[in-house]
């Protein structure tokens, strides 16, 4: 499986990112993948070539680059509940800078990087995202709904913008959430105001799971909600870009 480590360049400097791609000499459709916020690290990387053997380009960019290469932070090989109050306050800072505004123009970037790949085909892509790596994502496709063609999101504040974010969306969307994260009711409430924007969806609740339930160097893991993820994602990019 080939992997490269890239720079791209931005509005505020180059990128540093994380490649996976089938070995195969062909075009392959892209997807730029958000991570959470514990950033670049073995479990995205193996998440990557993961997605990428099912025959897709896949892109992680550093959402923090501004403030240095990947890990931003220095992570464990295991981030439990000892470590985790420590690491999100160093984070904190630097996701509360990563405003809108940066997310959107740092999105112009890699979905305009992925147009110049020779081993990306041509057309729309997908975006994925975890955590709010799941929000980036559904702003990223609201603001490009002519080159976002799915949009996946798992245990992410997609609903942190408010209905307004939908109405721009024009992908197929899945929210996979944690249901320590969102009750029934709430789930209610989002996916109507989904349904309002003309979004086609699923969205639903993975039970038994808790922020954070797709990372497997984290106590919040879940090996049953990150095959679900999986069970989810695979078929709705094949569905949707396969054929492109």
């Amino acid at each position: 499986m080939p992997t490269m480590t890239l720079r791209i360049p931005t509005a505020d400097g180059r990128a540093d990112a994380f490649a996976a791609f089938p070995d195969r000499g062909e075009q392959h459709p892209g997807v730029l993948m958000y991570a959470d916020g514990f950033g670049i690290r073995p479990v995205l990387r193996e998440m990557a070539r993961e997605l990428a053997g099912h025959g897709y380009y896949v892109l992680v960019p550093n959402l923090f680059h501004r403030h240095g290469p990947a890990p931003v932070v220095e992570l464990p090989e295991h981030i439990g509940e000892e470590a985790r109050p420590a690491i999100l306050a160093r984070l904190m800072p630097l996701i509360e800078a990563h405003t809108t505004e940066r997310v959107l123009s740092d999105a112009d970037a890699y979905l305009g990087f992925l147009t110049t790949r020779p081993e990306v085909s041509a057309g729309p892509v997908a975006v994925t995202g975890y955590c709010m790596g799941g929000l980036y994502a559904m702003r990223t496709a609201a603001a490009h709904p002519d080159q976002v063609a799915v949009v996946a999101a798992f245990h992410g504040p997609v609903g942190a913008d408010g209905p307004d974010l939908f109405s721009g969306i024009t992908a197929q969307v899945h929210l996979g959430h944690a249901e320590g994260d969102l009750t029934p009711e709430a789930l209610d409430e989002l996916n109507q105001a989904l349904d309002a924007a003309g979004v086609s969806h699923t969205s639903e609740i993975y039970p038994g799971t808790v922020h954070g339930f797709t990372m497997s160097d984290t106590d919040a893991f879940s090996a049953s909600g990150l095959e679900r993820h999986w069970e989810r994602l695979l078929p709705l990019l094949d569905r949707t870009l396969a054929d492109r």
